[in-house]
Order: C-alpha cells, then structure tokens, then sequence
C-alpha cells in the first residue's frame, strides 16, 4: 500500500479519483484544492506519489511539481488539456488525460511507483 496524494479542484473528481486510488488499495492524502494547500501538503505530510490537476482554481500546480522533483517523490499529471498544458520543463512528464477511466490511472501508477 502507497500513500497518494491528490491535487485536485473539482470536488467531483477529486472524490473519483480518491474511489480509484483506495480501490487500487493505496491509501489518500488530501485531496489538496487549492496551490498553497497542496504546498503546505507537501511540506508537512509524507506519501509516495501525487496525482496533479494542472488548473488549480487559476493556479498552476507546477510549483508543487517542482518541489517533488527536489523531494524525488514520483508524480502524474492529469488534466483535461493533456500534454498540450505542460510547462516546458515537464513536457516529458506523465499525464492522464481527464476523463479518464480507473484502469487507465492503475496503469499509470503501476509502471512508475
């Protein structure tokens, strides 16, 4: 079992992939809704993956990103704008595109935890 956190939004999904993440049998940290709460997440709990909306209420949650690449914590991307929203800097990074379905999330989370 993997703790995850989830960055996320929209209530609505956040709880989608929260029944995902705790079907896989991972448990969830979060979900953290706005920029300075996934920051404060980061900084003060522990856990071995993040699922990252991009759209943050705005926000960007690139600043979250960078930070877990300073910490190595591994991390998705997912977003209804696929790829085509990434910063430079992470064009490489992985993304799930929203919608997306349970397995396509386990896939994800499989290959890189």
């Amino acid at each position: 079992m993997k703790r995850i956190l989830i960055v996320e939004d929209e209530m609505l999904v956040a709880m989608l992939i929260e029944d995902a993440v705790t079907d896989m049998g991972h448990e969830v940290v979060g979900p953290a809704m706005r920029l300075e709460t996934a920051l404060e997440t980061v900084a003060t709990e522990t856990f071995d993956f993040a699922i990252l909306d991009i759209n943050l209420a705005g926000n960007l949650s690139f600043p979250v990103a960078d930070r877990l690449v300073e910490l190595g914590i591994p991390f998705v991307f997912a977003s209804g704008y696929g790829s085509a929203g990434l910063a430079e800097r992470y064009h490489n990074a992985p993304v799930v595109q929203k919608p997306f379905a349970p397995q396509q999330l386990e896939a994800v989370l499989q290959r890189l935890l």
